[in-house]
């Protein structure tokens, strides 16, 4: 055993690594083999892809199995991914926003089947009436990005209904409640709703109602016009090179895809999904149950959460998300006791379910043992 943790040190040592390791964190041989085979797995993605850097992080209901970060946050100067690394969520966004849908509706004070401008009075009404359901589950007829869209990612907004302005005169693209579409704005009047029925302003009550009860310290938004400590820097390919990423600002999109979080905080958000302290089940149970259509179809979407099966069949809850100079990815195996999330801090990376599931595969026969986090640079 001495000599496998050897071995093991100075393949991480030569790679210029930091590593941080509980002296129990090898002593079980199946945990051991997963996370080198993990390592082999993630590292192979980055190089293959070309990405400066990856974060990841693996989890049960009641602890971190194991965190890591590969590459590098800043390349111009060789700043190395740490497991403090701040990246880019894009749409697992509504993944976070999600549990402050719940936890209003578990108090008792958001109403998810009634008008819309119940909460946001200043919204203007539409043919058909939208509920925050609706909203939530992409089931509202509002619409998504589109290719003549003024320069919002440009633009600073200082509120959540500021942010309106972009959408709110359209009309809806069907009656809700007939169709799915994917729409990043139906979550910027979801938070509007959120801030009506709190009487408290968005990023606030994700502050109070879901970072810090669910250990999120490192989760928050993505300021431009702020230093945000171990924020990485965002890359994307150009004619074959690495090039900086353009530059956005998020405030137009805060519940959608604006927030900065590491692989470790959305594990320990994905614990509690797991086994709920801070939530009742029936919230989870209503987070976790895929809307249906007037006709009777499945979308295979909750509020915030794709909810399917993997290729073996088992149960997953799950949301990807891509932004400029972002990926990340959170999926939960809640029969399996699993969470793994993924951060990269690049444009246009492959990400997916298979790659999410041969990760989770590889933990899923290995019992777990105590935690484990550090770092390996680029080779």
């Amino acid at each position: 055993m001495k000599k496998t943790v050897l071995f093991f040190c100075l393949i991480s040592f030569s790679a210029a690594a930091q590593f941080t390791l509980s002296p129990d964190a090898f002593k079980d041989k199946a945990h051991r083999r997963a996370i080198q085979k993990a390592e082999q797995f993630v590292d192979s993605l980055r190089i293959r892809q070309d990405i400066p850097g990856i974060s990841i992080a693996v989890g049960t209901h009641d602890k971190i199995l194991w965190a890591e970060g590969f590459g590098y946050a800043d390349v111009e100067n060789k700043l190395p991914v740490t497991v403090q690394s701040r990246f880019r969520l894009g749409s697992v966004s509504k993944s976070v926003t999600s549990l402050a849908v719940g936890k209003l509706v578990e108090d008792g004070k958001l109403n998810l089947d009634v008008p819309i401008q119940q909460y946001v009075p200043g919204f203007p009404p539409k043919k058909f009436p939208i509920t925050g359901r609706q909203l939530a589950t992409h089931t509202a007829g509002i619409r998504h990005y589109r290719s003549d869209d003024p320069l919002n990612c440009l633009k600073r907004y200082t509120s959540v209904n500021e942010a309106l302005v972009i959408f709110r005169d359209d009309s809806l693209l069907f009656q809700p409640g007939t169709a799915y579409n994917y729409s990043t704005y139906g979550y910027n009047l979801l938070s509007a709703a959120i801030e009506g029925a709190s009487h408290t302003d968005f990023l606030t009550f994700l502050q109070t109602t879901v970072f810090n009860p669910l250990h999120m310290a490192h989760t928050g938004p993505d300021y431009s016009d702020s230093i945000v400590v171990n924020r990485v820097r965002f890359y994307e390919h150009s004619k074959g090179r690495l090039v900086n990423a353009n530059q956005v600002d998020n405030s137009y999109k805060w519940a959608g895809g604006g927030l900065l979080s590491t692989p470790s905080d959305l594990v320990s958000m994905g614990r509690e999904l797991l086994q709920p302290t801070h939530f009742k089940k029936e919230t989870l149970t209503l987070l976790f149950t895929p809307q249906l259509l007037q006709n009777g179809k499945n979308t295979e979407y909750g509020l915030g959460w794709r909810i399917g099966k993997d290729t073996k069949g088992r149960k997953i809850i799950h949301h990807g998300g891509t932004i400029d100079g972002g990926r990340a990815f959170l999926i939960l195996y809640p029969d399996d006791d699993l969470v793994i999330a993924i951060t990269a801090n690049m444009s246009g990376v492959t990400i997916n379910l298979p790659e999410m599931e041969a990760l989770a595969n590889f933990f899923r026969s290995a019992a777990p043992t105590r935690s484990t986090a550090g770092n390996r640079a680029n080779r």
